[in-house]
């Protein structure tokens, strides 16, 4: 066990009011040293990575350690790299914030955005299917995050612009990006404690027969490397799902995340044999609802979102309408089962008319023996 340092009588030149209260939650960021901060009697004894977590609510505590391990920290003027490393309380800490590489090389791009919610701490974004969420490899511009950075410069002082969870590329529906680090550290903790509730659309081939959970753990693929699947070693992963509506050989089915892996819905729903319509790497090549023209991408829409305020404590829910595509695409569903049941009527109700037979009516001829010669 690391042994505190005894506590020294150095003089230090610091703002006494910043000595003895906690700093206030700053609403910029940036990469300059924090106020020094003389930490409380009442600290003596805990390790500094909690300390700063508690006087630095809107950094994670991974975002600490990692910044402690790179010398930003020092108590007493001298640089602490051990986030285990204990306080005796009385100290004088100081905190050097690092700006995140990401955010700060993306540059903004005037790319419309389709924000239904905003105020200071948060923003509700329903993002169109084809709009990459991060630069990445292949995608190093027209992303949300360069949107983003347009629309609010002052993102750029947040990692990934704000950006705490992602959508795939051809998966529209609703996201919420924090607008400060506090709003951010916040929703993350939320999604840790999956008290963010996220539901969507799918539409899945196949008759689903009943609402069911798939509780399957998702991995990266042994051998195709930018897939996922369900692996005994992967991190756990559950979706819930409810039947909707049923047309000819596909289901319209609403999904609850539990967890958020890469991929989460489209892997779960194949892995029932229920590929969602148009998935082109997980759906086996059923692009299509039966007698329909091909869909471009993953029939999947991010519908409601469900938060806790990360400022007003309020909880929200916000609903998005489906994207014309997916609209258009379930309407063509429907109409196909509503002809194909119409038709099956006609069938049983010719049946029931004539259980016992037809009735043969003569309009002309000799009668009954000429017709039957007819027959033979």
């Amino acid at each position: 066990m690391n042994i505190p340092p005894k506590k020294t009588d150095t003089d230090h030149s610091v703002n006494p009011e910043q000595e003895t209260t906690p700093r206030e939650k700053r609403e910029d960021y940036n990469a300059n040293a924090s106020p020094a901060l003389r930490i409380p009697d009442e600290e003596s004894g805990r390790r500094i990575d909690l300390v700063l977590v508690r006087f630095w609510p809107q950094h994670s505590r991974s975002r600490l350690q990692n910044w402690i391990r790179d010398g930003r920290a020092r108590v007493n003027g001298s640089v602490v790299t051990d986030p285990k490393h204990k306080l005796w309380g009385g100290e004088l800490i100081e905190l050097d914030e690092a700006p995140d590489a990401l955010a700060l090389s993306s540059r903004p791009e005037a790319i419309p955005l389709n924000i239904v919610y905003e105020d200071d701490a948060i923003l509700i974004i329903d993002k169109p299917a084809g709009l990459v969420v991060h630069p990445g490899s292949g995608n190093w511009s027209g992303t949300l995050q360069n949107a983003l950075l347009h629309h609010d410069p002052a993102l750029e002082n947040v990692p990934r612009a704000g950006i705490v969870h992602r959508l795939d590329k051809d998966t529209s529906g609703l996201m919420v990006v924090a607008r400060t680090l506090e709003a951010q550290t916040d929703l993350v903790r939320q999604l840790q404690a999956r008290s963010v509730k996220r539901y969507y659309y799918a539409l899945v081939r196949g008759n689903v027969e009943r609402a069911g959970t798939v509780d399957a753990p998702i991995g990266r693929h042994s051998t195709q490397r930018t897939k996922m699947a369900v692996i005994r070693s992967g991190k756990p992963a559950r979706t819930h799902y409810r039947i909707v509506e049923r047309f000819i050989d596909c289901t319209l089915v609403e999904c609850a995340l539990e967890t958020g892996r890469t991929h989460q819905i489209r892997v779960h729903m194949a892995s029932i044999a229920h590929p969602l319509v148009g998935d082109p790497v997980y759906g086996g090549g059923a692009s299509r609802i039966p007698i329909g023209p091909a869909f471009p991408r993953q029939a999947l829409h991010a519908r409601r979102l469900g938060l806790v305020h990360p400022l007003t404590g309020k909880s929200m829910l916000w609903k998005s309408e489906l994207p014309a595509d997916m609209d258009e695409l379930i309407a063509t569903a429907r109409m196909l089962a509503f002809e194909a049941r119409a038709a099956e009527e006609e069938d049983e109700d010719w049946d029931e008319d004539f259980e016992d037979g037809p009735e043969i009516i003569y309009a002309h001829g000799e009668g009954p023996e000429d017709d039957d010669d007819d027959l033979e």
